[in-house]
């Protein structure tokens, strides 16, 4: 197993592995993409989006992964000038921006990257920040490679600060999706140490365990590999790699309490994302040096080889003495029985 990594230009690097693959099983190229968004610029942040996807698809990936919030933004070392029992009007003008960054899930945000997969012909993981109503969501979006949008996962519990300007998921937006290459799901950053959503995440069957994340400390892998372990699937985790540059310059942004020790060059997260074999092995990764894509060649026969040793839902589990409850239903505030008789009355004719 070799580690070939090259310099693509001026572009990111790009870490290729050679896993030597059984040729009897099915093998899919991967790619998670390690960049910084373009901070309250959503034109601009799927702009570099799809350049980051077309250079993946150039070097034959099938699937390319995208960091947490890459479109609408991670809003790392703000405030929203919120304490215990007050906001202030800077804060609710900050969230006001934020909010404006943000997208409509379904809309023409949407499209475009639906778009985008169809063209360059891969399965698509993207990160935004999705707006409902005036809720926003930190949620990923799947696409197909025909250019099909294929449904989300709402981050259902956003860690500390986040709460203040994020929503919580309900049990309806926890899907793996069944592809020619793989089942595919999505886990948000911290969640991955929710252990009652990852079974739930193994008991639908996930093959390709995605991680898109804004934790770049080292203890972050170790997280990775237990859950590739654990579950005996693919782990691929992208992280944003961000400078103070690549956020608004003060006063319009600040990074409270390290602003004065940043200089416009200085690493704000270092990234760390990596891919993972269901055997514990590291394939790429992880990088910390810079904005990269870094890929490898998933040998689908290695889930298989893995479950063997240990079906955490299957042939290691004991039902009679735990089991799991997931209440996945849509989770309204408000229910109109107006709405509900009409659609009785609808299905009836």
């Amino acid at each position: 197993m070799a580690l070939v990594p090259s310099s693509v230009g001026d572009g990111p690097v790009f870490a290729e592995v050679d896993m030597g693959t059984d040729s009897s099983a099915p093998t899919v190229r991967a790619t998670v993409v390690q960049a910084s968004t373009i901070f309250y610029d959503t034109p601009a942040t799927l702009e570099k989006a799809e350049r980051l996807l077309a250079e993946a698809a150039g070097y034959g990936a099938q699937l390319v992964v995208f960091p947490e919030a890459f479109v609408g933004g991670y809003p790392r070392g703000s405030n929203f000038g919120a304490t215990i029992g007050s906001r202030t009007a800077k804060g609710k003008e900050e969230f006001r921006k934020y909010h404006a960054s943000a997208i409509d899930v379904p809309g023409p945000e949407v499209e475009r990257l639906a778009a985008m997969a169809g063209k360059y012909r891969v399965y698509l993981v993207m990160g935004v920040i999705e707006r409902d109503g005036y809720t926003l969501y930190c949620t990923i979006l799947f696409f197909d490679s025909q250019g099909h949008y294929l449904g989300k996962h709402r981050k259902i519990m956003p860690t500390a600060l986040e709460r203040i300007i994020w929503g919580f998921g309900d049990g309806s937006t926890i899907p793996v999706f069944e592809t020619p290459i793989g089942k595919i799901g999505a886990v948000i950053c911290w969640e991955n140490r929710m252990p009652l959503l990852r079974t739930a995440m193994y008991a639908k069957g996930v093959e390709i365990y995605c991680a898109p994340t804004a934790d770049a400390r080292e203890v972050w892998q170790a997280s990775m590999t237990h859950i590739a372990l654990e579950g005996g699937c693919f782990v691929l985790s992208a992280n944003q790699f961000c400078r103070r540059k690549d956020y608004p310059p003060p006063p319009e942004y600040v990074f409270q309490g390290t602003e004065e020790d940043l200089t416009p060059d200085s690493v704000v997260c270092t990234g760390g994302s990596v891919i993972i074999s269901p055997s514990g092995t590291v394939l790429a990764g992880p990088n910390y040096d810079g904005e990269a894509l870094i890929s490898a060649d998933l040998d689908l026969g290695e889930i298989a080889r893995a479950k063997f040793d240990f079906d955490v839902v299957g042939h290691y589990s004991r039902p009679e003495v735990l089991s799991l409850i997931v209440r996945d239903h849509t989770a309204s505030p408000v229910t109109f029985t107006s709405a509900s008789m009409k659609t009785e009355v609808s299905h009836k004719q």
